[in-house]
């Protein structure tokens, strides 16, 4: 089926290879062989750059970003790489969280979790869960400010990150002023209109969100409200932080996205949805094109908001 993708985007899908997560170890090392040389190409001038591991699962793996030249405390943005559940680490999100750093002068913090299948739900969630408790509890060390916490995810980790909202307020906190998802995995039914629709979708389609979540669910498949934020009930989302949530127009993760935000909304939780035209899922990884430039300044003058900057 032909989409009406914004040209610049289309036009750099003609360099793309496909995604496909049915032959894994083929795309991780597809993936690594992409990401090689990313520190290379990337300017991390005025950044310092660290990897730290903290206690979780078998033991967590943390990468900092600190602005060099800004006195602490810092606020936090806390950011979980997408990758379907079964792919990625925070080198996939490296030049973004570079940029995040130098914009907002926050201390970024990028979570290396366990990866499905090997490590189905909830190992990515605990992970996840025991890095964001370190940073708070490492506040002093770290020269961050507990107190100014947003969190944001790409795919899979904006489900990560809805579930990580749900889990700070049923845990006692941290406190979290934002949750910031783009194009996020919320749904394992998969059964919205966009899900049913976007079977040959460039980079993600119906095939690839089918395997992402059998890997993640395990050979139980079974799914509650963490696993699959989709599945929370109405009271299960009132008092969560403020949501700002960006979904791309041709992508089988849509409509879960919209419902979730329409969920929120009907919850009392302040939110605000984006859906940017002519886009497919990981549109961003086009930094050039004037619809993603956009999008990355609306979700940086969010954060700076939420973050107090």
């Amino acid at each position: 089926m032909a989409h009406a993708f914004d040209p610049e985007l289309a036009a750099a899908l003609a360099m793309w290879a496909p995604v496909d997560i049915s032959d894994l170890a083929a795309a991780r090392a597809a993936q690594a062989a992409e990401l090689a040389d990313v520190d290379g190409r990337a300017d991390s001038s005025g950044v310092k750059v660290e990897d730290v591991r903290v206690p979780g699962g078998p033991g967590v793996l943390l990468r900092t970003y600190r602005p060099q030249e800004r006195p602490g405390p810092l606020p936090v943005l806390y950011t979980v790489h997408g990758g379907g559940f079964v792919l990625g680490s925070p080198q996939v999100d490296h030049e973004e969280n570079l940029h995040f750093c130098r914009e907002l002068q926050a201390l970024v913090v990028s979570v290396d979790y366990r990866l499905a299948p090997e490590h189905p739900y909830p190992a990515a969630l605990e992970d996840c869960w025991a890095g964001l408790c370190a940073v708070v509890d490492r506040a002093a060390a770290l020269d961050a400010d507990p107190t100014r916490v947003a969190l944001r995810g790409d795919s899979a980790g904006g489900g990560l990150v809805a579930a990580l909202a749900m889990l700070a307020r049923e845990r006692g906190g941290p406190a979290v002023r934002l949750q910031q998802l783009h194009s996020p995995a919320l749904d394992d039914r998969l059964a919205t209109p966009s899900a049913v629709e976007y079977t040959d979708t460039p980079v993600w389609n119906r095939r690839n969100a089918e395997l992402s979540w059998a890997a993640y669910l395990g050979p139980d498949g079974i799914a509650d409200r963490y696993a699959a934020p989709a599945r929370a009930e109405p009271a299960d989302l009132v008092g969560l932080p403020p949501a700002h949530v960006t979904v791309m127009q041709f992508d089988p993760l849509r409509d879960e996205g919209i419902d979730y935000a329409r969920a929120l909304l009907a919850a009392g939780v302040p939110t605000e949805l984006h859906v940017l035209p002519g886009t497919f899922h990981g549109a961003g990884m086009v930094a050039h094109a004037g619809v993603v430039r956009r999008a990355r300044a609306e979700a940086v003058a969010v954060l700076r908001r939420a973050l107090g900057r």
